[in-house]
C-alpha cells in the first residue's frame, strides 16, 4: 500500500534521490544489491567466530534467522510507505521527526564504513591464502587498504558500474556457498562438533553472545530500501528484493555453517582464517578445492564491499538533502549522479579503523563486528519503532484486519529481536558503541545552527541637487 493510499507520511523531493535516467535496478540487480550486501566476507569468517561457543551457536544462528526475516519484511512494508532512498533514516524521520532522523542517519553511517572495515578483514584472510602466508601486519594492512578503495574506484565509475559488478559477484559466490551447503552435509561428522556448549557459561549467555556476533552477518537486508532513489518501481520492487534476498541468504549460511561445523574439527576451527576452504579441503582430499573457495570468498568480499561502499554514501547524501548532514554529502558528479564526497570519506573512515585494528585489537574482526552490530541495531529499532506508529496511527483505516495482525506480530517479533540482539556485545562494546554514536550530537547542533541571512542594500538617500538635476533633464535622455 503506497504512502497515500494508507495515509502515511508525506515524502519530500529529496527522498526521491537521483533522477529516473540513474534508476538502473530492476529487481534481478536490487536482489543481488541484498545478497552482495548481507553476503560478503561474514559467513566465510562467521564459523571461526562461533566457534568458541560450540554447536549452541547453531541456535542462535537459527534464532537470529528468524528475526533477520521478520526485520526484512517489515522493511518491506516500510518501502512501501516510503519509498524514496534513505531507509531506516527517512522512516525514522517521517515518524519522529528530524533529531531521530538524524541520529539513525549517523548511527548506520557508523555501521557501515565500519562494517566495511569488519568486511575487509575477513576478506584478507582469504587472500592471504595465496598470498602474505604468514599473516604479517603491514601485509595484512596493505591487502585490506587495497580491498577497501578499489571498490571505492568502482562506485565512483557510476551506478551502472555498480550494478553489473554487484550481479557478477553475486553469481560467483553464491555457487561454491550452495555446494557446502549440499555436497557438504554429506560428509559430515558428529565428532568434529565438540562440545555442545564449548564457552564454558550459560546456555543462554552462549546463545546471547554468539547471536551478537551472528546478526552482522545480517547487517545488509535493509540496503534496497537505502537505496531505493536507483530501483526502478521501487514500491513493487524492493519488499521483494529485500525479503528474497533475505530467504536466500538464510538458507545458506544455515546449512554452510552447519557443514563447516561438521567437516573441520572443532579444536581447530577456532584458530582458522579461512574456514570454508579448510572445510572443502576436508570434503574435497586436497587443496585444489579449498583454494577455489578462497577465490569464491575473496569475490564475494569485493561484491560485498562494492554495495556497502554505495550505502556509506547514499545514506549521508539522503540526510544532507534535507538539511540534517553536511552539505559536502550533497555533492556528486557525472551523469549518473555519483556521491562522490560520501564515497570517499567513508572509505578513508573505513581505512583508519582498519589500521587501528590491525594494531591494537587482539580479535580484530569480533571487535569490529560487535561495535557494528550495536550501531546497526539503533536503526533497526527506529524503523522498526516507526513502523509501528504507522500501524497504531492508520490500522482503524485498514479494511484487511488479517494482515493488519500479521504486521503487527511480525514487527513486535522484529522490535524484540533488536533488542535481544543488544545482550551479548558486551559492556566494552556498548561503550564504544555509544561513545560513537553521541559524537554525532554536536555535528547535529553544528548543522541546524542558525544561518545569517543576507541583508537587502541600504538605498543611499538622494540630495535635493540631484532631484533637481532629474527633473529638468529632458526624458528621452534618461
Amino acid at each position: 500500500m503506497s504512502v497515500h493510499d494508507s495515509g502515511g507520511p508525506h515524502r519530500s523531493e529529496a527522498d526521491d534521490g537521483p533522477s529516473r535516467r540513474g534508476r538502473d535496478f530492476g529487481l534481478p540487480t536490487a536482489t543481488a544489491l541484498v545478497v552482495g550486501s548481507v553476503i560478503g566476507t561474514g559467513v566465510f569468517a562467521l564459523p571461526s567466530a562461533l566457534a568458541p561457543y560450540g554447536p549452541v551457536a547453531l541456535v542462535a544462528l537459527g534464532l537470529v534467522t528468524i528475526g533477520a526475516l521478520a526485520l526484512a519484511v517489515t522493511f518491506g512494508r516500510l518501502s512501501e510507505r516510503v519509498p524514496g532512498s534513505g531507509g531506516p533514516y527517512v522512516y525514522a524521520r517521517e515518524a519522529f521527526g528530524e533529531f531521530a532522523g538524524f541520529l539513525t542517519a549517523w548511527s548506520y553511517w557508523i555501521t557501515a564504513w565500519a562494517g566495511n572495515a569488519a568486511i575487509v578483514v575477513a576478506w584478507v584472510g582469504y587472500v592471504e591464502v595465496f598470498v602474505n602466508k604468514g599473516h604479517h601486519t603491514g601485509g595484512s594492512v596493505l591487502i585490506a587498504l587495497a580491498g577497501l578503495w578499489l571498490p571505492a574506484l568502482v562506485n565512483l565509475s557510476g551506478v551502472r558500474a555498480i550494478g553489473a559488478f554487484q550481479v557478477v559477484t553475486t553469481v560467483l559466490k553464491f555457487l561454491p556457498l550452495a555446494f557446502m551447503g549440499t555436497v557438504g552435509l554429506l560428509f559430515v561428522k558428529s565428532g568434529n562438533f565438540g562440545a555442545f556448549n564449548a564457552s564454558g557459561g550459560s546456555a543462554l549467555g552462549a546463545v546471547s553472545a554468539a547471536g551478537a556476533i551472528a546478526l552482522f552477518s545480517y547487517i545488509g537486508l535493509e540496503t534496497a530500501s537505502v537505496a531505493a532513489g536507483r530501483v526502478r518501481d521501487p514500491q513493487r520492487n524492493v519488499p521483494k528484493a529485500t525479503v528474497y534476498g533475505t530467504l536466500a541468504c538464510a538458507g545458506l549460511y544455515l546449512l554452510g555453517t552447519l557443514a563447516v561445523f561438521g567437516t573441520v574439527p572443532h579444536a581447530r576451527l577456532g584458530s582458522s582464517t579461512a574456514p570454508f576452504t579448510d572445510a572443502m579441503n576436508a570434503v574435497a582430499g586436497g587443496h585444489w578445492a579449498g583454494d577455489l573457495v578462497a577465490v569464491a570468498a575473496i569475490v564475494s568480499g569485493l561484491g560485498a564491499l562494492n554495495g556497502w561502499t554505495m550505502i556509506c554514501a547514499e545514506m549521508p547524501m539522503a540526510a544532507a538533502r534535507d538539511g540534517l548532514f553536511p552539505a559536502a554529502f550533497t555533492k556528486v558528479r557525472g551523469r549518473a549522479e555519483v556521491p562522490a564526497f560520501g564515497i570517499l570519506a567513508s572509505t578513508a573512515l573505513a581505512s583508519a579503523l582498519t589500521v587501528v585494528s590491525y594494531t591494537r585489537f587482539t580479535r580484530v574482526f569480533t571487535e569490529i563486528v560487535l561495535l557494528s552490530v550495536l550501531t546497526a541495531v539503533i536503526p533497526y529499532l527506529a524503523a522498526v519503532a516507526a513502523q509501528l506508529h504507522w500501524l497504531v496511527q492508520h490500522g482503524r483505516e485498514r479494511l484487511d484486519r488479517r494482515r493488519l495482525a500479521r504486521d503487527v506480530i511480525v514487527t513486535l517479533l522484529a522490535l524484540a529481536f533488536t533488542y535481544w540482539s543488544i545482550q551479548g556485545s558486551g559492556y566494552q562494546t556498548v561503550y564504544y558503541g555509544l561513545f560513537a554514536i553521541l559524537l554525532g550530537v554536536p555535528v547535529y547542533v553544528w548543522v541546524k545552527r542558525p544561518h545569517p541571512q543576507p541583508q537587502p542594500a541600504t538605498p543611499r538617500p538622494v540630495g535635493l541637487p540631484t532631484i533637481l538635476r532629474r527633473a529638468l533633464t529632458p526624458r528621452h535622455q534618461h
